[in-house]
């Protein structure tokens, strides 16, 4: 911001210094025009004068002849400056635009950033959670009291973590058996089978690995908007055991992400003419500062091939950052974007 602050300062300066040298020009012109005219008047009279007024006809005519010189080179030297004012306004307004996109890249790059850091953390419980006891023995040795058992350690693990909206347990067969919040989501038989993430799920190597697809909304959550992770639970919670089952958890996508997007850190009289973005790797809107196109817009993004930077749209400038994953997670190839209207 400082940057952007000193090659306004800069600009403005341009300015002053034009409109300065403009009215000394003018003043110059001003006075080699009476200088003419004086000379002019002093020719007159020196004709009139005959013989007499030869010697002051010289003097005038000289006059003249300088304050035609003078204006000659003002003129010139009034081109020249105001030509050299001219490229230093566009340099520094190219450099304000610039120090202005790279301020925007920063922000963009800070909120994809920080959704990384959180769907790290996901990643890692799901991991950790499919290898608890009662999720275990529920698939391993599954009847009413197992899967209830389940149930009420997954909800213990709820009320601990409100970052999640259900967690769901699921056999091989994609049918849910057991899920942390039953009072509020009926989804124990739900047939799961076509989702996504238990498909990738079930083709998990080890324990020590997960899957993630796409924000969607989940019909089961109430078409909520979701993240979900799933990692198999194994035999005897081993990471290279006989796959049992899997572990889903649904992240509550929709109001921690738009935290993020909202928390972006504006100067003041920003934020009214700011759009904050997160797209996914097809462009689709998954989470927007002003609330409007999620799961359903599709952002024009330009990126040329480049993992970052900025770029110019009639009345406004936008910015975007590749998403540079953190730890072990490696991101989904979203786009944190900023859209800023020009001021």
């Amino acid at each position: 911001m400082a940057n952007a602050v000193q090659v306004d300062d800069v600009l403005s300066g341009a300015i002053r210094a034009k409109d300065l040298t403009e009215a000394k020009i003018a003043q110059i012109r001003a006075i080699t025009g009476r200088l003419r005219i004086l000379a002019l008047n002093a020719m007159i009279e020196a004709t009139q004068a005959g013989a007499h007024g030869r010697g002051f006809a010289v003097v005038a005519q000289e006059v003249r002849n300088i304050s035609t010189e003078v204006e000659r080179i003002s003129g010139s030297f009034a081109s020249e400056l105001v030509s050299e004012i001219a490229a230093l306004e566009t340099l520094t307004r190219r450099m304000a635009e610039d120090a202005q996109g790279a301020r925007l890249v920063d922000l963009a790059l800070n909120a994809v950033e920080l959704i990384d850091r959180n769907l790290y953390e996901r990643s890692c419980d799901v991991r950790w959670w499919a290898t608890d006891s009662a999720v275990v023995e529920a698939l391993a040795a599954p009847g009413p009291e197992a899967g209830a058992h389940a149930s009420l350690r997954l909800g213990v693990i709820l009320d601990a973590y409100t970052v999640y909206l259900d967690l769901w347990l699921c056999d091989m067969d994609g049918r849910v058996v057991a899920n942390g919040r039953p009072d509020r989501h009926r989804v124990q038989g739900l047939d799961v089978r076509d989702r996504p993430w238990f498909q990738k799920g079930r083709l998990l190597a080890s324990g020590n690995d997960y899957a993630v697809t796409e924000v969607d909304a989940e019909p089961g959550l109430g078409r909520a908007q979701v993240a979900t992770y799933a990692a198999s639970v194994r035999e005897d919670g081993d990471a290279h055991g006989r796959p049992l089952g899997i572990l889903a958890i649904h992240f509550d996508w929709e109001p921690q992400a738009r935290a993020i997007v909202q928390g972006v850190r504006l100067g003041e009289g920003e934020r009214d003419r700011t759009r904050v973005l997160l797209v996914d790797r097809a462009h689709r809107v998954i989470a927007a500062s002003d609330g409007r196109g999620l799961l359903t817009e599709r952002f024009p993004l330009r990126t040329d091939g480049a993992l970052s930077g900025s770029y110019g749209e009639p009345g406004s400038v936008v910015a975007f950052h590749h998403t540079p994953g953190y730890e072990t997670y490696q991101g989904l190839g979203w786009y944190g974007v900023i859209v800023q209207r020009t001021a």
